[in-house]
């Protein structure tokens, strides 16, 4: 294996032990300022994602283009399912202070962890794209799986407040 190979499995590992962990904590706390921070990683990954293709258009050796259109009606749908995952197995409960908080769920970390094994799995099998397809490709996936995961979870806990 090479070493960007090993950095990426690292990253992955580093963030999976993150929102695990992260998840952990949250079920203690009641979520706070009306669930809004739920909806920051969507406007942080927007700006993170456009500097990337920016400096992506920029790369001396790697002519850039943009994938087929079917690649990236692949890699939003593929994004999509993974993020109606993660939001299928995230829920929230209003207690007894009328505080709402993260409810407890014993299959999250499997589902990350599932999650992240999918897409490292696809990016091995995927790796014969050219380098700037595949980060594209890669982005538009992880961007549409956030965007389903954070806004999909922002609406039930709205709906659980309003309860």
């Amino acid at each position: 294996m090479n070493t960007e190979t090993l950095v990426g499995y690292g990253v992955a590992a580093v963030i999976v032990v993150l929102v695990i962990w992260l998840r952990s904590r949250r079920k203690e706390r009641p979520i706070r300022n009306k669930g809004f921070g739920m909806l920051v990683p969507v406007a942080l990954l927007l700006v993170v994602f456009g500097f990337s293709l920016q400096s992506l258009t920029r790369l001396p050796d790697h002519p850039f283009h943009l994938p087929a259109l079917w690649e990236l009606l692949c890699a939003g749908l593929l994004g999509i399912g993974l993020g109606s995952i993660m939001l299928y197995h995230t829920g929230y409960e209003k207690r007894e202070d009328g505080l709402v908080y993260a409810k407890r769920n014993k299959n999250f970390k499997y589902v990350i962890i599932a999650v992240v094994v999918i897409r490292v799995a696809l990016s091995q099998y995927l790796k014969g794209l050219e380098y700037t397809e595949f980060t594209v490709l890669t982005m538009v996936m992880a961007y549409l799986y956030i965007c389903v995961w954070r806004v999909g979870s922002f609406v039930k806990y709205r709906q659980v407040r309003a309860r």
